[in-house]
């Protein structure tokens, strides 16, 4: 299930990855970007921010509708129907006729739709399904199948790329089709979000999934603790009533929570990874180095293999740990990159300045490394892990479309940026990771080894964040668990299941 569902992180690198090899391919220079004057071919700083820029925009307004569309459908039968619109944008790149190229952004957009409700449908189907204990790992796989598609991509760009007909382009851009396949497909076979179930009323499909997902009995007692939660809050929405954008942000601490997730992940995006994802091609070229295409498998490389390092840091380390630490890392990266560019790189013929570029390559796979091991998968994690049921679905869209504007703004205006101030641009992302560190450690809770309920609680009780972590609910206020077992003890009638202190469970 883990691997089906996380292809929806893999179309997401997929089509990131593809983009910054298609801006070098001389077909598709040819055929899409402007002619100088001497017969050679150039995208101009408009076109090319456009043409890259455009899937954010769709993946923005994909993450936006797909909220409303999931709590009334189903995240399940979702993600199958955006699959197929992701198809369509695909058809609509792929069949660009030669000078055409707003079809191709027009096409990326129309993809972006589909890619952009993927990215709040799939982390937020393994949020809800996950078991606690491997719940972190389990939605981090999303950003490790975006590494392994952004990965995939570059090295079928380096395949193709020597080409001089449309395969050169085509060819990666039509595999595409396979990765929507697999997950539009795969996903049919698995079952519905339990917490959603619940919701619709489906309490017996609800158990069985759960109990599947947890791999025990419908009568384990770790099982009746955590129904215990979902149940206690959903009783809670239901005695809210019906929900609203408006209740959204009245909701307990729900507004502080929003603006939390929207800050994440916009800071995500401002670490700087798409500023090399996007365009490395491009800035290694400048680099003096000489097959950028080798260099951006490098960095590929890099990042999909650490992102298993941070598979294993958010279940050992904890997010906030974990997070903290790649913030600052990539900070020093950052200003090491920056400075090297700016002062000792010779940028009107960087083969002279060869150190120089290669000291730049090194920094900027060390970034990735912390990258790739923090912000990139553990952010996701944490969006899913911040709001309560009724509410997830439209505050993580809400955080989700910040992730893809930051994405579009970056993507569009660093050509103009970096012809106007070079790799001093490398400044301004440091100066970002500073304040992602700050943000971590004032208002980001732990959620290691914690159900998903028990951090509701904690944010609704504002306990303070770098306490979180070693957090204990008082026996004087007694935690949601403690609290459904004690009324059922008291009225064992109104409830079938009992937990006896040998930690068995009867029925």
């Amino acid at each position: 299930m883990c691997v089906v569902i996380s292809m929806g992180g893999f179309l997401f690198g997929y089509d990131t990855g593809q983009i910054s090899g298609f801006l070098e391919m001389e077909d598709f220079l040819q055929r899409y970007g402007e002619q100088r004057a001497d017969g050679t071919y150039y995208f101009s700083n408009v076109r090319s921010g456009l043409i890259v820029a455009l899937l954010s925009i769709g993946t923005l307004m994909g993450a936006l509708v797909a909220a409303p569309i999931a709590d009334r459908v189903g995240r399940k039968w979702c993600v199958s129907g955006w699959c197929v619109i992701l198809c369509a944008g695909i058809t609509v790149q792929i069949s660009s006729p030669t000078g055409k190229w707003y079809q191709v952004a027009l096409g990326r957009w129309v993809a972006g739709l589909g890619v952009g409700a993927l990215s709040l449908l799939v982390p937020m189907y393994q949020a809800e399904t996950g078991p606690r204990h491997i719940r972190g790992s389990l939605v981090s796989t999303y950003q490790l199948f975006i590494t392994l598609g952004i990965f995939v991509a570059n090295c079928i760009n380096f395949g193709t790329e020597k080409k001089t007909s449309t395969a050169s382009w085509r060819i990666p851009m039509g595999v595409t089709y396979i990765w929507a396949i697999i997950l539009g497909f795969g996903i049919s076979m698995f079952p519905e979000s339990p917490r959603h179930d619940y919701r619709k009323g489906k309490v017996d499909k609800a158990i069985s999934t759960l109990a599947k997902m947890y791999g025990v009995p419908k009568n384990h007692r770790a099982l009746a603790i955590e129904f215990d939660e979902i149940k206690q809050k959903y009783e809670e929405e239901v005695a809210r009533g019906q929900v609203s954008w408006i209740q959204l942000f009245k909701a307990p601490r729900m507004a502080y929570r929003v603006a939390v997730g929207v800050a994440l992940q916009a800071l995500q995006q401002l670490t700087g990874a798409n500023y090399f994802f996007y365009y490395g091609t491009t800035i290694f070229q400048g680099a003096g180095i000489e097959n950028s295409y080798v260099t951006q498998m490098i960095l590929g490389a890099v990042n999909f293999g650490s992102t298993f390092l941070g598979l294993y840091l958010i279940e050992n380390y904890g997010r906030r740990r974990s997070l903290i630490a790649g913030a600052l890392w990539m900070f020093c990266c950052f200003i090491v990159f920056a400075s090297v560019g700016h002062f000792s790189l010779n940028r009107d013929d960087p083969p002279s300045t060869k150190t120089a570029g290669v000291v730049m390559v090194v920094f900027a796979c060390l970034f990735i490394l912390a990258f790739a091991s923090t912000w990139g998968p553990m952010v996701w994690t944490i969006i899913a892990e911040l709001y309560p049921s009724e509410y997830r679905a439209r505050a993580m869209s809400l955080a989700t479309a910040s992730n893809w504007l930051w994405n579009f703004l970056l993507a569009f205006f660093t050509p103009f940026i970096t012809s106007a101030i070079d790799f001093r641009y490398g400044y301004v992302f440091a100066g970002c990771l500073f304040l992602a560190a700050g943000l971590v450690y004032f208002a980001v809770m732990e959620g290691k080894g914690r159900t998903l309920e028990e951090i509701d609680t904690m944010y609704v009780w504002k306990v303070k964040p770098w306490h979180s972590s070693k957090y204990v609910f008082p026996e004087t206020e007694p935690s949601i668990m403690e609290k459904r077992r004690a009324s059922h003890a008291s009225n064992p009638s109104t409830n079938p299941t009992t937990i006896d202190d040998n930690h068995e469970t009867t029925v």
